[in-house]
């Protein structure tokens, strides 16, 4: 094989690897040294993502996909609303119950950060994480022609798809594959404001929290599905960040309003 993946794109992998595994580490530690926040909140918040994202939205998925795949894929505004839709009601949720019933002695606006912290961070790792690990693995073994003793072993048609997955390492530009970390960092951020949000929701009582929440992760999930097949990837993270920002700023505010939490951080 001819073709090499510029030392820029994979660059731009080890970025994405780096803020996907290194950022919630990160996070977890400022906030525990900063707001004595319990290290218990994060595992919380990986293990809910997991189970409601990773299990259970992905049997809905295998499910209602089967059933109308080529309806759903053959309308980007359809497959946006499915998307963003069964995002927000299972990750919500799974936030609401994790927080209404494993975080009950667990209190302040501060566990609500680490939560989002192992929410968001969990959900880094495991989605761009290890695709930025495997284009690495991917790039080193084209670049040093590994790949082709891979190749050899496929039958044609099996080889042929697979050309097609990996041109993409050397055919992209390579500034697109920093905007996978980019896309993570606003991502994580996005993730700690919604579970402020919900936080509150299960402390006050009052659903509307919660509802805001379920909206926003349902309309940042749907504008930047349908955005991606309208607009440049750096448009598609700008929007994200304006979305992000927005909710961050309400987030925060809930946060001025919890008493003390804002001198503990």
């Amino acid at each position: 094989m001819e073709n090499q993946v510029p030392v820029t794109s994979m660059a731009g992998m080890l970025f994405s690897l780096i803020v996907s595994v290194g950022l919630p580490i990160v996070l977890c530690m400022v906030i525990r040294i900063r707001t004595k926040a319990k290290f218990s909140s994060f595992l919380i918040g990986c293990g809910t993502f997991f189970i409601s994202a990773m299990v259970l939205e992905q049997i809905l998925h295998v499910i209602v996909l089967n059933a109308a795949g080529d309806i759903l894929r053959g309308n980007i505004w359809i497959y946006g609303l499915y998307g963003g839709v069964a995002a927000a009601v299972f990750e919500e949720t799974g936030r609401f119950l994790a927080m209404k019933y494993f975080m009950k002695r667990i209190s302040g606006c501060e566990n609500a950060l680490m939560y989002g912290a192992g929410h968001g961070g969990i959900e880094a790792a495991l989605i761009v994480g290890l695709v930025s690990v495997n284009n690495l693995v991917t790039s080193f073994m084209i670049n040093t022609g590994q790949i082709n003793q891979v190749l050899s072993a496929l039958d044609e048609n099996t080889r042929n798809m697979t050309m097609q997955q990996i041109s993409a390492l050397w055919e992209l530009p390579g500034w697109q594959f920093y905007m996978a970390g980019v896309e993570r960092i606003l991502a994580v951020g996005l993730q700690i404001a919604l579970s402020v949000l919900v936080y509150y929701a299960v402390k006050s009582g009052d659903k509307r929290y919660f509802m805001l929440a379920l909206f926003s992760h349902f309309f940042v999930n749907f504008i930047t599905a349908v955005a991606a097949s309208f607009v440049s990837v750096a448009a598609v993270e700008c929007l994200v960040a304006v979305m992000s920002v927005a909710v961050g700023g309400i987030a925060w505010k809930v946060c001025l309003n919890e008493k003390g939490a804002i001198e503990r951080i």
